[in-house]
């Protein structure tokens, strides 16, 4: 049941939300016991964003949310990842990506929680 959103400053294409989707898509494996067949996605571009009182340059805050219990080393495994893909495919630099990570204890869908 994991949740991803992407607050992004810069405007996405088609093509690089595709891109984007499909990456996370495979690297939410990093985290044991997650897969795309329970993911669900959401990106919000051309978002108001400042970096240290500066919105000049490109930046992402990104929210992962997971069912379960926290995993440290698969979060730093994820964040080197998300910010990789972050900068190949949007062009924004890693020191200008923030990685937010919440194990969440009552996840409902389908009309009940887990």
């Amino acid at each position: 049941m994991p949740f991803i959103n992407s607050k992004i400053s810069v405007k996405m294409t088609k093509e690089q939300e595709t891109e984007l989707k499909n990456f996370l898509g495979e690297a939410i494996r990093t985290i044991p016991g997650k897969s795309e067949s329970w993911l669900m996605l959401g990106f919000e571009d051309e978002y108001k964003l400042y970096f240290r009182g500066d919105a000049s340059q490109p930046m992402a805050f990104v929210e992962v949310s997971v069912y379960g219990g926290e995993n440290k080393q698969a979060f730093d495994a994820l964040t080197a990842q998300i910010c990789e893909a972050f900068n190949k495919i949007l062009g924004i630099a890693p020191d200008h990506v923030y990685v937010k990570y919440e194990a969440v204890s009552n996840w409902g869908w389908n009309g009940g929680n887990f």
